[in-house]
């Protein structure tokens, strides 16, 4: 049988390009747990050291009210340099105010079906998301508007088949499915007409940091309500669909962070969290 020797353990450990110290502690926690059930077996095996773990040094950007302003007029003026088919240039205003009103990942709200948005009974139904849970996500009344106004510029496209129920409800210009890459580009040109310098190198701002911000911002919008934060700390949690309480409490403490008089204890129950969403000029 093969053994697992320090030399391949090291192999493996091995920083390789960009990689964060985080990663390199993840990939020896795995071989060490290989090299752990190994040696349960019988089998005579090198078991890794766990180095001190890393945590977490990333601060995602949190873009202000002001800036979210400028984010969705930016987005209502773009307009294409050249022809082409495959553009998501009319799905942007809908979609960062999508990502903003509901705080879903930009990979569920690209992956959504036509049937999966229910304008009628304004939510929308996520289907086997990050952690394996589907849910059901309200959308308010402005958010709702917003969906109906982009199905109505939709449906005009010379495209067959656009309200099928298994078709994309985002769409590019030829009915196609929008891939994170053309809308990364989009949102790039966005920050720099809303004037929002992008650093890169990790540090965003990303598309991913609206929906930091939409947990911020309801967190704010809750402390201006009188209510204490970790009376609705486990509904957030569900209606983000994290998969531990724990995982929302970063949110509580970057927001308490940014904010440091929403430390204040109040009393009560705030379910209308939903920030209201500005309309497309």
């Amino acid at each position: 049988h093969l053994e697992l020797t320090k030399e391949i353990s090291d192999k493996w450990a091995d920083r390789r390009h960009n990689e964060a110290e985080l990663t390199i502690y993840g990939k020896v926690k795995t071989v060490k747990q290989l090299a752990e059930y190994l040696r349960d077996q019988g089998i005579k095996t090198y078991v890794p050291q766990l180095p001190k773990y890393p945590g977490c040094t990333f601060i995602p950007y949190i873009y202000s009210h002001e800036e979210m302003n400028a984010i969705f007029r930016a987005c209502d003026r773009l307009k294409m340099r050249c022809r082409n088919v495959y553009s998501c240039l009319l799905i942007m205003p809908c979609l960062l105010r999508l990502l903003y009103g509901t705080g879903i990942r930009i990979g569920e709200a690209l992956s959504l079906k036509n049937k999966d948005v229910n304008i009628s009974g304004r939510c929308l139904t996520l289907i086997d998301t990050k952690n394996g849970k589907d849910r059901l996500v309200p959308m308010s009344d402005s958010l709702t508007a917003v969906c109906q106004d982009y199905l109505e510029h939709r449906d005009k496209l010379p495209v067959n088949e656009l309200n099928r129920e298994n078709g994309p409800f985002l769409v590019s210009l030829n009915g196609g499915v929008c891939n994170y890459a053309a809308v990364h580009r989009w949102f790039r040109m966005v920050l720099e007409i809303a004037g929002i310098p992008f650093t890169g190198n990790r540090k965003g701002p990303r598309i991913h940091d609206i929906r930091n911000t939409f947990a911020c911002h309801s967190f704010l919008k809750l402390s201006d309500e009188g209510v204490d934060l970790y009376c609705s700390w486990p509904y957030l949690s569900i209606y983000l669909g994290h998969q531990s309480l724990e995982s929302t409490e970063h949110y509580i403490r970057l927001t308490s962070q940014l904010y440091p008089e929403l430390l204040r204890e109040t009393d009560g129950l705030y379910v209308d969290i939903l920030p209201d969403i500005p309309p497309k000029k």
